[in-house]
């Protein structure tokens, strides 16, 4: 169960820098980010380190594997720049039918990684399963609708964006809080992640696939919403509006360092893989695709 957090957060940083990156890198540098930065934060996390003994809590990932894949991929996006061409024409998604069934298989895998994470098949397990649910939908519909008014068409990639920005947000929470707090946990979620996104595609940053916007930015506000809306009926621990200030400082302090950490060190590791065997493939290559020019083959006919 570990193992695969701990794969599909490495997954999520690859967005970063997709189709620009050399396979061996990608190799040699996933197995020094997991090992370096994944690693120390699970610990920090659910090991009995530092931030849970301050008090922090996370119930299935919000910052473990959200912040730090989020602000991982922004890091990477830095150093190894824009894909060629970017900004001077149009990059499509290539196939909004295959993004909208990603979409749904996520929704639908992510009980199992929220719920699941109760370890067990009780009321803990139901009450994430639903917040679960609720969140997702409302950032869905949220992300829509605000993306339909300021941009004038609403769009299925908008409500997937959306979807996913709740799944990210309620994964902190969704051992901790009630369903209606989820309600305004997703609403939030996806009203702010689209506006980050837009914030990010306006200072030009090649992001290829908005992991800091969706997983970074949504799991930072997660994090936080845990500490505003943790309810001591769910599962013991209590936030800001039950009046516990200590669960939400515990909540900045865990979220505001795996921030700190996972973007530095992230930053460093990509600096010096550059600088030994080379993070980025030729123009040429990228330009082919790297599906032929690393692995031979074609992804689609």
């Amino acid at each position: 169960f570990q193992l695969v957090f701990a794969t599909v957060t490495m997954a999520i940083v690859t967005s970063g820098f997709a189709e620009r990156i050399k396979f061996s890198s990608y190799l040699v540098f996933a197995l020094l980010w997991t090992t370096i930065v994944y690693d120390p934060l699970a610990h920090w996390v659910w090991g009995g380190g530092w931030t849970s003994q301050f008090g922090s809590i996370d119930f299935a990932g919000g910052t473990v594997v959200h912040i730090s894949s989020g602000f991982a991929a922004l890091a990477l996006a830095l150093v190894i720049g824009k894909r060629v061409g970017y900004g001077k024409y149009a990059m499509e998604p290539a196939n909004i039918p295959w993004s909208i069934l990603g979409a749904v298989l996520l929704w639908f895998g992510w009980f199992g990684f929220n719920a699941g994470s109760a370890v067990a098949a009780n009321g803990l397990a139901v009450n994430a399963f639903v917040t679960t649910n609720t969140a997702t939908a409302m950032a869905a519909m949220a992300w829509l609708l605000v993306s339909w008014a300021h941009g004038g068409k609403p769009s299925s990639l908008g409500f997937i964006s959306g979807a996913v920005a709740g799944l990210v947000a309620i994964t902190p929470a969704a051992g901790y809080v009630t369903p209606m707090s989820a309600i305004v946990i997703g609403a939030v979620a996806g009203v702010m992640c689209y506006f980050i996104m837009l914030w990010r595609q306006g200072r030009g940053i090649d992001e290829s696939l908005d992991a800091w916007a969706v997983h970074g930015m949504g799991g930072l506000w997660g994090a936080l919403a845990t500490g505003i809306f943790a309810s001591a009926a769910v599962n013991g621990a209590s936030g800001l509006i039950e009046g516990n200030v200590h669960q939400f400082i515990a909540q900045i302090v865990g979220a505001g360092s795996a921030v700190i950490y996972a973007f530095v060190v992230t930053y460093i590791l990509a600096v010096i893989v550059d600088k030994t065997i080379g993070l980025r493939v030729t123009e040429e290559e990228e330009y082919v695709g790297l599906d032929i020019s690393q692995h031979g083959e074609r992804a689609q006919g």
